[in-house]
């Protein structure tokens, strides 16, 4: 039967192989309350002890045309990160710790080698959020995908004492908006950005290095998105916080009123904080609107946390302290809910 399934197009053998080489990252994931390993038919994990009223917060997403910058270059190993990245942060904005993720992988053509590649970015991520990687489904779609090609999509549940969830709520006018930056473009705007770089007609710019952005262009458009679990859930824990934003697609304009009731608006100030080069790159390139490029791209900022005016420079310390680079970039004001950014 596996022959004549191959002759349609599936290579159930490749797809064994396949999961024998992604064990080994795949392991490395593992943490409490996992119970089993990969290959059954659903990934167990035992709730932790501790919590009065638990709370479960899930996350899903893909990763979007990026995966085109990844075809392009021949490069998977760091994909998958960006896959966990925008799941994880997501649930870390309710205040949850993610506690395991599961992808799904449908390539046009199973190739071992390559599918553990992607798998280990996923593994990657998931040793950055402090999660399980649980489980997953690798499905060959011959004819419905080239064969150099894939879509990685995902999903993460965290947990989170009742008492303790991330709603905005707490905001008030004269709380301080603090950035705290981004990798690179992240995962998000890449339609735009293959348009600036004109990738349909000619991808040979992904190989120029540039002295500006002190690698190739290609390389800066295929860092991975910046996983913040860690730092975030430390922030809440030393500090506290009131309301926090991913800054995804839509970037500023419509992700920070996400994080805020309807009687308050964002007042960011630009000039503080680092706009990392790509972005001014891509829009002198393409004469892009100020305007579009914040409604579009996180630029540089890929979390906004609002905290009491007096825990203001505790927090920046307590970022730092974690490993991130953040900025006092705004405050909160009354208004109707809403960004102004001047």
């Amino acid at each position: 039967m596996s022959g004549i399934y191959k002759a349609a197009g599936v290579d159930v053998e490749a797809g064994y192989e396949a999961v024998r080489l992604m064990k080994s990252h795949v392991q490395k994931t593992l943490i409490d309350g996992v119970i089993g390993g990969i290959g059954g038919f659903g990934g167990l994990f035992e709730l932790p002890k501790g919590y009065s009223e638990p709370v479960l917060v899930s996350g899903t997403d893909g990763v979007g045309t990026k995966l085109k910058i990844a075809f392009l270059m021949d490069k998977h190993d760091t994909i998958g990160q960006d896959c966990v990245a925008m799941c994880v942060n997501d649930v870390a904005c309710s205040g949850a710790r993610p506690l395991f993720f599961l992808d799904y992988l449908a390539v046009g053509k199973n190739i071992p080698q390559k599918v553990a590649e992607i798998v280990k970015g996923v593994a990657d991520g998931c040793i950055l959020a402090g999660c399980a990687l649980v489980g997953g489904e690798t499905a060959e779609m011959p004819g419905f995908y080239p064969e150099d090609e894939y879509d990685l999509a995902g999903f993460s549940v965290g947990i989170v004492e009742k008492s303790k969830i991330t709603d905005g709520s707490k905001s008030k006018a004269g709380d301080i908006l603090i950035g705290i930056a981004s990798s690179g473009i992240h995962s998000n705007g890449y339609s735009l950005v293959r348009k600036i770089f004109e990738l349909e007609n000619d991808t040979q710019i992904l190989n120029m290095y540039s002295n500006e952005l002190g690698k190739t262009v290609g390389e800066e458009l295929l860092t991975p998105t910046r996983i913040y679990v860690k730092s975030l859930l430390a922030l809440i824990d030393e500090v506290g916080i009131n309301a926090v934003s991913h800054i995804t697609g839509g970037g500023f304009i419509e992700n920070i009123p996400r994080m805020l009731p309807n009687n308050l608006t964002a007042k960011i100030n630009k000039g503080t904080w680092y706009v990392p080069p790509i972005f001014e790159m891509m829009q002198k390139k393409a004469n892009i609107p100020e305007k579009d490029m914040y409604n579009t791209f996180n630029m540089g900022i890929g979390m906004v946390v609002a905290v009491d005016k007096k825990k203001a420079k505790d927090a920046v310390k307590c970022l730092e302290k974690a490993g991130e680079k953040a900025y006092v970039i705004g405050e909160l004001a009354e208004g109707s809910n809403g960004v102004d950014i001047a």
